[in-house]
């Protein structure tokens, strides 16, 4: 069903979340560059990259810059030129805004002041990474970039350990072994996806293990911005083995099995990482 003009108009005291395109700039749609060309201003993450874009598009639209640091000062500010009659569209570095970026925060500062927002959608490298990904795309978290702080990060594997959902983390090549590394460590050998510059020359979709990426970022140097799809923890409906941790890796020990290779076992046959069978049946048995 075609929009009716008064639908597709750019209407003043409105907010527009405009998507950009993420590496191919043929992804840009004409509802984007209609709003982007027609809006009072563009507050924009980059405006040296936004800028190379309108550029490309013969744009002249003004730019503000609005981003982590200065979201304090500048979100007020945008809102109040939007409270004054005015329209702006609000864009990231790359694919849709306020998702994993400060954009997040305007938008929330919009609805508080009854501001109207609406979003002219577009790419989206999480949801571009989910559909090719090969892993189930039927209900999925996404959880951004990781904390930086050790502490925050250890809590957040340690709650996607049990994670049963598809789940999607964004990662920057220098820090892409470290990561895989403690998915390993946390969250056991799984499922996952690589998927680095989607809708660019040289992107890739990486289908494999953890442990098997660890092994090819060992040889091959990490390049480009990469979106991982990891398996969510896979639940065995049908357990042939006690429920207490304990009588777990006792009965495999019985079973001839040694300690350490009856944790290891237990950790695959429950799907969780060996480190928490291994402190769970060692506390118990000093």
């Amino acid at each position: 069903m075609s929009e009716t003009p008064e639908k597709n108009a750019v209407v003043k005291k409105t907010l527009y979340l405009v998507s950009t395109p993420i590496g191919n700039m043929s992804d840009i749609t004409e509802r984007a560059i209609k709003v982007l060309s027609e809006v009072d201003f563009i507050a924009a993450e980059d405006t040296r990259k936004t800028g190379l874009l309108l550029n490309r598009l013969g744009i002249s639209s003004s730019l503000v810059s609005y981003y982590d640091h200065n979201k304090e000062e500048k979100g007020p500010r945008i809102i109040e030129r939007l409270k004054n009659g005015e329209n702006c569209a609000l864009v990231t570095d790359a694919g849709t805004p306020a998702v994993s970026d400060p954009g997040e925060d305007l938008v929330k500062l919009a609805a508080e002041n009854g501001i109207t927002v609406v979003s002219v959608p577009g790419a989206c490298a999480a949801i571009s990474a989910l559909t090719v990904s090969g892993l189930s795309a039927g209900r999925f978290v996404f959880e951004g970039f990781l904390p930086a702080d050790n502490k925050k990060r250890k809590q957040r594997y340690e709650e996607l350990s049990h994670e049963e959902r598809t789940f999607i983390i964004y990662e920057a090549p220098h820090r892409i072994r470290k990561t895989l590394s403690e998915l390993l460590s946390f969250l056991g050998d799984r499922r996952i996806s690589l998927c680095r510059e989607l809708t660019k020359l040289n992107e890739e979709i990486i289908r494999t293990t953890v442990s098997k990426a660890i092994a090819l970022y060992e040889e091959k140097e990490p390049r480009g911005e990469y979106v991982l799809v990891i398996e969510g923890k896979q639940t065995i409906t049908n357990a042939d083995y006690p429920e207490d941790v304990n009588d777990h890796v006792q009965s495999l020990i019985e079973s001839g099995l040694s300690r350490m290779d009856a944790i290891k076992a237990a950790a695959k046959q429950r799907g969780v990482p060996k480190s928490r069978i291994y402190d769970e049946y060692t506390g118990r048995n000093q």
